[in-house]
């Protein structure tokens, strides 16, 4: 029976078009159908199969896909029983041209890539289920009080995902549509932390960069502070960009910059920020800013010679195998993506990057925001991360690299950030109140996202939730932090 649900499944989304990345051989199977019978019983068999091969995990276990895959290759060979051996292979050999590509595709993310990661019962992972399941009542009532309309939650304990679940809606206009656990989300400013400054520290590793050079080193004109009282000038550094303290503004008036310079304009926006007034001198207090991670995209691609969004997607989301994670999505991802806001025309933001500099100024290759992702993708990351830089035998950072990365450099306790993330700054409530107070790091990001990690008890939470959709005028800061200690409360083993 396991067999004929999954050809049953197949067969309702190849006539309903499928939102899945086999859209354009469901449209091919569609031909056969008419065709050839025969062969689009084998051809959705094997559709199926790479299906099955390339769905993360936690939606269907080991087991599952083993049972499938054997039970379709049953299914092939009681075809084959029923007509003569060489109309059969002329209906095969029909069957897997059409499929060569699709096929090749799977094996070989299923060979290459690290796989997602393996799901165990809270239990096993040393937490209490009852005390964990707390979660589901604190997202059911935000959802409840209509602060979102949905979300996704990711435990990870390890290198195992202990909980994964998904809640209400990923979209309720124009049309309603229940939330999935495979949704991708705009990361808005998660992208800050997961994108460029991992793509930065790898720099760092690779001796092509030093956290204390100053940002005009790579970035020819960038201004530095200078003191109105007595005209002393001092340089931002790498570092000052990665923590938040270097003095430039919070952000950029987006519309007045695309009048002013057209859209896109990624020059005209740096041309901006390397001229704009500096609020403070370097290191004196934390000033949350986009126009930080904007400047090092720009280190980032000055050195690689490669935007920032194909630089993290060779040396990081590639390398993990993190395959619904990327800047500019590609269309066959737009149905799996959750909408954000609602324009004026009465659309709706979808497969494009929410802030305002991000999308206008910087076609979504931004150093501030642009990375999609889903939860199963960041589980691998958070995973690695809490394994020195390192997931199924992929590394992405070294594990000096990554306490470094995650600790609050000495002489910047005020600032309560290390490089790239938040560990306890004003912004860092998303931790909640009982993970590690000083080694616990994450982010934060604008459309509702939250990654959190704790190093000490080596658990990440993932909470991805659409909170500007279809209106941005709900806060989640509270809601981060409940599900933070409902997490934190369930771990009973270190």
């Amino acid at each position: 029976m396991q067999v004929y649900r999954q050809l049953r499944l197949l067969h309702n989304q190849v006539v309903a078009v499928a939102t899945t990345g086999l859209a354009e051989v469901a449209e091919g199977t569609i031909t056969v159908v008419a065709e050839v019978a025969a062969e689009a019983v084998i051809t959705v068999a094997l559709t199926t199969v790479a299906h099955v091969l390339q769905e993360p995990s936690s939606t269907q276990t080991t087991y599952e896909k083993r049972e499938t895959i054997y039970g379709l290759s049953f299914f092939i060979l009681l075809h084959l029983q029923e007509r003569d051996q060489h109309h059969f292979l002329l209906t095969i050999h029909r069957a897997m041209k059409k499929l060569f590509l699709l096929l090749c595709a799977g094996l070989i993310a299923a060979i290459s890539f690290a796989q997602p990661l393996a799901q165990v019962s809270p239990e096993k992972a040393g937490m209490d289920p009852s005390r964990l399941s707390n979660v589901d009542a604190i997202v059911n009532n935000s959802i409840e009080k209509g602060e979102i309309p949905g979300a996704v939650l990711a435990v990870v304990r390890g290198d195992k995902i202990v909980y994964l679940k998904s809640y209400g809606n990923k979209s309720v206009y124009p049309k309603v549509e229940k939330m999935d656990v495979n949704t991708i989300f705009d990361m808005a400013s998660v992208s800050k932390s997961v994108g460029t400054a991992i793509s930065v520290m790898q720099l760092v590793e690779q001796g092509k960069i030093r956290l204390t050079d100053n940002v005009a080193m790579y970035i020819p004109g960038f201004n530095g502070y200078e003191n109105p009282e007595n005209g002393r000038k001092t340089d931002i550094r790498v570092i000052d960009l990665l923590t938040h303290s270097s003095g430039l503004p919070p952000y950029a008036p987006a519309a007045q910059l695309v009048e002013k310079y057209g859209s896109p304009s990624p020059e005209g926006l740096l041309e901006y920020i390397s001229t704009c007034k500096r609020d403070f001198a370097p290191t004196e207090k934390f000033q949350y800013s986009c126009l930080n991670f904007i400047t090092l995209q720009h280190i980032v691609q000055n050195i690689s010679g490669i935007s920032l969004a194909e630089y993290a997607r060779k040396n990081i989301f590639d390398v993990l195998g993190m395959k619904h994670t990327s800047y500019n999505p590609p269309k066959e991802h737009y149905p799996m993506i959750a909408p954000t806001e609602k324009q004026a025309d009465g659309s709706v933001i979808l497969g494009k990057v929410h802030d305002p500099l991000a999308r206008l100024l910087n076609d979504g290759n931004s150093g501030n925001a642009g990375v999609f992702s889903n939860a199963n993708d960041l589980a691998v990351l958070a995973a690695a991360l809490m394994n020195g830089g390192e997931y199924n035998g992929k590394r992405i950072l070294g594990s000096l690299t990554v306490e470094a990365m995650t600790r609050v450099p000495a002489g910047l306790e005020h600032i309560g950030r290390s490089l790239g993330w938040d560990n306890y700054s004003s912004y860092a409530s998303n931790n909640g109140n009982l993970f590690h107070p000083v080694k616990t790091y994450g982010h934060t990001g604008y459309t509702g996202t939250s990654f959190v990690v704790d190093p000490v008890s080596k658990t990440a939470v993932i909470l991805l939730a659409n909170r500007v959709h279809p209106e941005d005028k709900h806060s989640v800061v509270r809601l981060r932090a409940l599900v933070a200690n409902a997490v934190a409360g369930a771990v009973i083993c270190k």
